[in-house]
């Protein structure tokens, strides 16, 4: 939804209590419950594009004095959103603090993608009354892709009045507006935007160390797998323009960011919105690869977009990693048509092959969804030998839970929960057991790591990643903090390595 739309939008308000009962009053302006026919159909509608985003001087200074917390749920993309919002309080010169009881305001940047993530932020509202009740000053608010669900605003406005106010995820560059109403107003501010979010550049960002950066190259989805919710909470893909990607890349390069991970909900999709130039992320990556910056990655991709070109490019190496993050869901081409991958475990099995042969020495990680709707003892087991066959380093391994709206809530959830416990466990012994294997091949080896500071387990130790993302744990200076270090592995575990940082000069792998 563009500025238009959402001054044509505007909120209705009634003061009678009759009409506080009715909650529908703020989904009939501010809110359409998924609908997939409608969502397909959403191309046509226009993003607006703005290089103009800048701090209303009426809303300077209105932090003064104040502190602010952010707790994130869920990706990469909250994370980056969560800075975002970060650098937009600092402008508004609030001051940031670590604890709910120092704060002015709270905000819970919220995920939407699986039940549990959604129980946790429930809670975490339980947890905040009493701190709203002992302070009724302090603003709470939810935000992030679960504000863009109708049963949780409900479920919000029906039994958690203490919350101050809910935006979603198209509403970010609203903040300080936002922030204005719920200081004049004395009920819930509620901004959910159910339309299209605009491009905003130039917005403030507060980034989460000084070692790895992200950068949102795209936002929205356009794919509508069956189980997923992200297109409807994101909306559709709208890419930024590469010359201010390009340009904060380099901006990011001059402060010393050692790694770059490029962001979208669908990351391979870059590109495919624009009208004017014929432009994706091969070409992309071709052109960032030239910025002096250790290492550039991105996540996360969808084999279905992830074409010959971008694998071409990647091939060329230098700062492009060799580790790629390509979700494969299930193995079963039968399972894979239901949740609308619109590829099949063949094809699959070709891309892989295809990005082997130009990158032998890549490394694959992928998600896995076990118990979906129908899913057969048969099927899960073409999951476990797609597994085997690819040699995957790890995965993020998920049992299905149906999320309301989408397409699969409306399946029969037929698979006992006993079974896809079961299925979980046979296929996570499968993945522990190829990922000792891969970290057992590193022994003797001498790897460059990106040192991130104290081992979470050992303060004495450093710890930091490989370009395959491999968790390196050894001893040396605390001076090698955000430096690239080379490191003979001494020792292998499941999930990690253990090595001794080595002076001379030696091949690194």
């Amino acid at each position: 939804m563009n500025e238009e739309q959402r001054l044509e939008n505007t909120q209705v308000k009634s003061a009678d209590k009759k009409s506080e009962k009715d909650y529908s009053k703020y989904f009939q302006t501010v809110y359409m419950p998924p609908s997939l026919k409608d969502a397909k159909a959403r191309g046509k509608e226009t993003v607006a594009y703005h290089k103009d985003f800048a701090i209303s001087e009426e809303f300077r200074g209105m932090g003064q004095g104040r502190k602010f917390y952010i707790r994130t749920y869920g990706c990469q993309m909250n994370e980056h959103d969560t800075e975002v919002m970060a650098g937009i309080f600092l402008a508004l010169g609030y001051e940031p603090t670590n604890t709910v009881e120092d704060a002015n305001v709270i905000l819970l940047n919220t995920c939407a993608i699986r039940e549990n993530a959604e129980n946790k932020v429930f809670g975490e509202l339980g947890h905040l009354k009493p701190l709203k009740q002992r302070n009724p000053d302090v603003l709470i608010g939810v935000c992030g892709c679960m504000s863009q669900e109708e049963s949780v605003v409900n479920k919000i406005l029906q039994k958690h009045h203490h919350v101050d106010m809910i935006f979603g995820t198209h509403n970010i560059h609203r903040l300080p507006n936002i922030l204005n109403e719920a200081y004049l107003s004395k009920e819930m501010v509620i901004e959910v935007w159910s339309k299209e979010g605009d491009v905003i550049e130039n917005l403030p960002k507060v980034r989460k160390g000084e070692i790895k950066a992200w950068v949102n190259i795209m936002y929205g989805c356009d794919k509508f797998c069956t189980y997923c919710i992200v297109p409807y909470t994101r909306g559709k893909e709208r890419s930024r323009r590469p010359e201010d990607i390009i340009q904060e890349v380099r901006h990011l390069a001059a402060q010393g960011y050692k790694e770059i991970t490029l962001l979208g909900q669908n990351v391979n999709a870059y590109g495919k919105d624009f009208e004017d130039i014929k432009y994706g992320l091969g070409d992309l990556m071709d052109e960032i690869r030239k910025v002096d910056v250790a290492r550039i990655r991105f996540t996360t991709s969808h084999p279905r977009d992830f074409d010959d070109h971008l694998i071409e490019v990647l091939a060329k190496g230098g700062n492009l990693v060799d580790h790629i993050h390509l979700p494969v869901q299930s193995g079963s081409s039968d399972v894979l048509k239901i949740m609308a991958r619109k590829y099949t475990r063949e094809q699959y099995l070709e891309l892989v092959r295809k990005i082997k042969e130009a990158i032998p020495t890549a490394s694959l990680t992928t998600d896995i969804i076990v118990g979906f709707p129908n899913e057969t003892e048969e099927q899960f087991e073409e999951t476990i030998s797609l597994y085997k066959e690819v040699g995957f380093d790890s995965a993020y391994t998920f049992i299905y839970s149906p999320r309301e709206g989408t397409p699969a809530a409306k399946m029969q959830d037929n698979v006992p929960m006993e079974v896809k416990k079961a299925r979980l466990q046979r296929l996570n012994a499968v993945v522990n057991e190829f990922s000792a294997q891969k970290m057992q091949e590193y022994v003797g080896q001498v790897v460059e790591v990106l040192v991130e500071g104290e081992s979470k387990n050992n303060p004495d130790v450093l710890a930091g990643y490989t370009a395959k993302s491999k968790l390196v744990n050894f001893r040396g200076p605390k001076s090698a903090t955000g430096q690239l270090v080379k490191v003979k592995i001494t020792a292998a575990k499941t999930w990690s390595l253990n090595g001794e940082m080595v002076e001379e000069a030696a091949e690194v792998k």
